[in-house]
């Protein structure tokens, strides 16, 4: 092996281990055992992403899901009044997972409002994991439920009482 192939072999494992420890501290994979855990950081790559660029738009069906590295995003909802932000999202936030569970198009659109780099997985490279380690569906299904549950919480705690529109909208997802 040239000195050249070390380099090459240590910035591979060098990157896998930082996806590893990105990946550990997401929901959707918490209580994943190492081994698995693994299988995915090794299946997920790393995309940049320029200011203004869509990561993706309202009814695509790009089946990935990302995990913020560095810069910000914006949520863009489109309609006949136009385009609006709905929220942003930035470092350590995991935004997809649902879209690995099943075929669901995108509700929303994606712009980056800063450079961007992203770790991607693809439901593709989601469902030869799941091939390979088939008992972690209901740990991930498990974790999901308790994301939304979780979610669902939180916005009981801060909605205001006037707000009944977005309570009768928003709240119930749990009983899905």
């Amino acid at each position: 092996m040239n000195s050249s192939q070390g380099k090459g072999d240590n910035f591979q494992q060098s990157e896998l281990q930082k996806n590893l420890e990105l990946l550990r501290g997401v929901y959707f994979f918490s209580g994943l055992p190492l081994e698995s855990l693994k299988v995915f950081a090794y299946l997920c790559t790393r995309e940049s992403f320029k200011k203004g660029e869509f990561l993706f738009r309202q009814g695509d069906n790009d089946g990935q899901a990302f995990y913020i590295i560095s810069g910000k995003a914006g949520l863009l909802c489109k309609d006949e009044k136009g385009e609006f932000v709905i929220r942003e999202y930035g470092p350590g936030d995991f935004l997809g997972g649902m879209v690995l569970l099943g075929n669901i198009p995108r509700l929303f659109s994606l712009r980056a409002q800063d450079d961007m780099t992203c770790l991607i997985l693809s439901k593709e490279n989601f469902d030869a994991a799941i091939e390979q380690f088939p008992d972690l569906m209901p740990k991930i299904i498990l974790s999901v439920v308790k994301a939304i549950g979780d979610r669902e919480e939180r916005f009981l705690s801060v909605r205001e009482e006037t707000c009944e529109t977005c309570a009768r909208m928003i709240i119930g997802l749990t009983l899905l």
